[in-house]
């Protein structure tokens, strides 16, 4: 069976590791502070953002949700981006979707500044990743990266398969992958002969958004598996892989849920304290 990469256990480990991080920015009076935007009646979204808030404040951060119903306009939703943008109270912001209908979310992101962007959404640090700067980046291909790290998987030189090219998760995780001197190759849903490409990889990361979409017959013995899917079937959370199958065959797989998800909220609070740092250095 294939070592089990416990998103957990990475988190767990990041998390000490931040708070020594925390620590440093306090003994220089700086003290970090979230800004949390929510806009809408998005159940997820409010979930999402008191958890957020929660995980903060676990790390004796603050804080706060700034809430706006379905009904605001993109000019009063853009000044209060635009506000605490400027507003050096805030180190960081985050800010819930889907926005409301009526309201561009290109434009809305285009108004946080890069440097409090601790999702890593907005073109100035999709840039960075680019041409290789430090910026503020997203956190679940930084998750990814993370586990790979905690359990020094070596990436040097080796043959790696990104099946997704979003924005959010399949470009940022292949150019961090890029940038660690592996050997990239990112499949889509126009890719001809997925698994026969698939089956080369050292390193295989799945983010394309299917349940169960990743067999045991697409997977190199001994690869890495990193699954960083969420899928709801039948009432159960699954990724994007056959993990009882691919399992079998695998040298290492990250689970859902228990993998990647677990790490991605700390990836955020490691976002509010580079902010804080940047800031700091300013």
């Amino acid at each position: 069976m294939a070592l089990v990469l416990d998103g957990k256990e990475t988190a767990e480990h990041l998390k000490g590791v931040l708070k020594e991080r925390l620590e440093a920015l306090r003994a220089r009076d700086y003290e970090p502070k979230l800004a949390i935007i929510l806009a809408g009646s998005s159940k997820p979204s409010a979930m999402y953002a008191s958890f957020m808030q929660k995980v903060a404040k676990g790390y004796g951060m603050g804080a706060d949700i700034f809430r706006k119903g379905d009904d605001v306009t993109e000019e009063e939703l853009g000044k209060l981006i635009t506000d605490l943008s400027k507003d050096r109270k805030y180190t960081g912001i985050l800010m819930m979707m889907p926005l409301p209908k009526g309201i561009s979310e290109e434009k809305m992101i285009a108004l946080i500044h890069p440097d409090k962007d601790v999702d890593g959404l907005t073109d100035t640090n999709a840039g960075r990743l680019s041409c290789g700067k430090a910026g503020l980046f997203g956190c679940t291909p930084r998750a990814v990266m993370a586990i790979l790290d905690y359990y020094h998987i070596d990436i040097d030189g080796k043959k790696t398969v990104v099946i997704g090219r979003s924005n959010v998760i399949g470009k940022p995780v292949s150019l961090m992958l890029l940038k660690k001197n592996a050997t990239v190759t990112i499949c889509h849903s126009h890719t001809k002969n997925l698994a026969e490409i698939t089956r080369e990889a050292d390193i295989l990361v799945a983010a394309v958004g299917h349940a169960n979409c990743v067999t045991k017959d697409m997977v190199k013995p001994g690869a890495v598996v990193i699954d960083v899917g969420i899928n709801r079937v039948e009432g159960k959370t699954v990724g994007d892989v056959d993990y009882e199958g691919v399992s079998e065959i695998a040298g290492a797989i990250t689970p859902v849920p228990g993998g990647v998800g677990s790490v991605t909220t700390t990836m955020v609070i490691e976002n509010i304290i580079a902010a804080g740092e940047k800031q700091l250095a300013q």
